[in-house]
């Protein structure tokens, strides 16, 4: 896979692009691609914003994320795809960072977030998730940063958003070169 892929995300609250690093994660970054390619972004929506106020109580780590695309467990979701951890690729999750949502290793779908603020806890060995494993960063928010941030904003005082509060993601598409 080439070194990099660019893809913009239109939201009802306005655009931000991700540049995707295919060389160190090609797993994650064809999984994301195909979501796009396919059209399964289109419609789709910001569904979850979480906060260190609104976050479950029990919750051990205190995270700051937009999530966002498709349902786990959609119907017309992809197959699950093979987690590539930062331990692996290197990369790690820190502020506008993109990765892929999950429950089990190897269980990750159509669904994304992004970091708000560098959130190691959710790297190779971070406290996020119970087993160590991490989460799979493939990305970079490389413009409109402050869109996302502007989506965070809206969090409310539930980390799921009711239907009627959820942040459209209208169209999702390749740019042919960086931004």
């Amino acid at each position: 896979m080439s070194a990099s892929a660019y893809v913009t995300l239109e939201t009802t609250l306005g655009a931000f692009t991700l540049e995707l690093f295919g060389r160190q994660a090609p797993l994650t970054t064809a999984n994301f691609l195909a979501y796009v390619d396919s059209g399964r972004y289109d419609g789709s929506s910001i569904f979850r914003i979480v906060n260190p106020s609104n976050q479950q109580p029990e919750d051990p780590v205190r995270i700051s994320v937009v999530h966002g695309g498709t349902r786990p467990l959609a119907a017309n979701n992809l197959p699950m795809v093979e987690l590539e951890s930062t331990l692996q690729t290197g990369l790690s999750h820190r502020h506008g960072s993109v990765s892929l949502g999950r429950d089990e290793a190897n269980s990750a779908e159509g669904d994304f977030f992004i970091c708000i603020g560098d959130q190691p806890h959710f790297d190779y060995g971070g406290a996020r998730h119970p087993d160590g494993l991490g989460f799979a960063a493939f990305g970079q928010v490389c413009a409109g940063m402050e869109v996302v941030e502007a989506i965070w904003n809206h969090a409310g005082a539930q980390e799921y958003l009711p239907p009627e509060a959820e942040i459209a993601i209208v169209r999702a598409y390749r740019q042919r070169r960086g931004v």
